[in-house]
């Protein structure tokens, strides 16, 4: 059995990445409707009936919809978010109450492990951002085999902390977040406020930011281990997909690391990242 990584949608059209290790599907976020990430799903070969967890990174609308938390509760699937999620889900939808009527919601806290199955644990890392509480996660797992393999999520994010520098650090594939090119935002256009508050330590990573983040986060592991980078969440008016490629990729070639990139889109689905055979 394999490990396995895919975005299904990126930026502030909605959210959801889906990983799958040993048949044990958990998608991140789900901000499509069901129907679309029923499509996005089949698109790669799976389907909701694929998906046995759903983990919650923060309550802004790109990142949870009414009609994911009722396909979920229809199904069974296991919610996880932060009690602080659940005022604003609760105000704005009226799924979330069935599905904790279920027993299908479960709470985690702060930096406090907690299993998904006996073999993949989740570890919360709060990160700076303008929903409170907004999260990363670090994904640990161990396969039927025996091989260890991690995954760090981060995505909505002003700065980077230094916990979650900390708990990246040895992951076998990093999604962050890549959310603007300086320049551009500032040259926008937009809404003097709406400027600064993407560009401030509550609001989004640049390209910049998120580069030199990588790097420290290469240049401080102790042994090359990280083969993916995934970037996350790319301004539709503040970014290219080249642009952020390109300023990501020359820093990795600069290193000489053996990093495969990759640009999350918004509208398809990426490729499969094979995190272990």
């Amino acid at each position: 059995m394999s490990v396995t990584f895919h975005t299904l949608a990126s930026g502030s059209g909605g959210n959801s990445a889906l990983l799958r290790a040993d048949g044990f599907g958990v998608l991140i976020d789900v901000g499509l409707d069901e129907r679309l990430i029923a499509h996005r799903l089949a698109a790669i070969g799976f389907g909701w009936r694929d998906v046995n967890a759903v983990l919650l990174t923060h309550a802004h609308s790109d990142h949870w919809t009414d009609l994911s938390l009722g396909q979920i509760r229809r199904l069974s699937v296991p919610f996880y978010c932060h009690p602080d999620h659940e005022p604003a889900i609760n105000r704005y939808g009226g799924e979330f109450e069935p599905l904790r009527k279920a027993g299908l919601v479960f709470s985690f806290q702060q930096s406090i492990p907690f299993l998904l199955n006996p073999l993949i644990t989740v570890t919360p890392i709060r990160v700076p951002h303008d929903s409170e509480p907004t999260f990363g996660f670090r994904i640990d797992g161990l396969t039927a085999a025996g091989q260890e393999w991690s995954v760090g999520y981060a995505s909505d994010l002003g700065e980077v902390p230094e916990e979650l520098f900390t708990a990246f650090r040895e992951v076998d594939l990093l999604a962050l977040e890549f959310n603007h090119d300086e320049t551009m935002q500032r040259n926008s256009g937009r809404p003097r406020r709406l400027i600064q508050r993407v560009l401030g330590a509550a609001g989004h990573l640049s390209n910049t930011q998120a580069t030199e983040a990588v790097r420290r986060l290469l240049m401080e592991s102790p042994s090359p281990r990280l083969r993916h980078v995934v970037q996350l969440h790319l301004s539709k008016d503040c970014n290219k997909p080249l642009i952020a490629a390109t300023t990501a990729q020359k820093m990795i070639d600069e290193l000489k690391a053996p990093v495969r990139l990759t640009t999350a889109s918004q509208n398809s689905p990426s490729a499969t990242l094979t995190i272990v055979d």
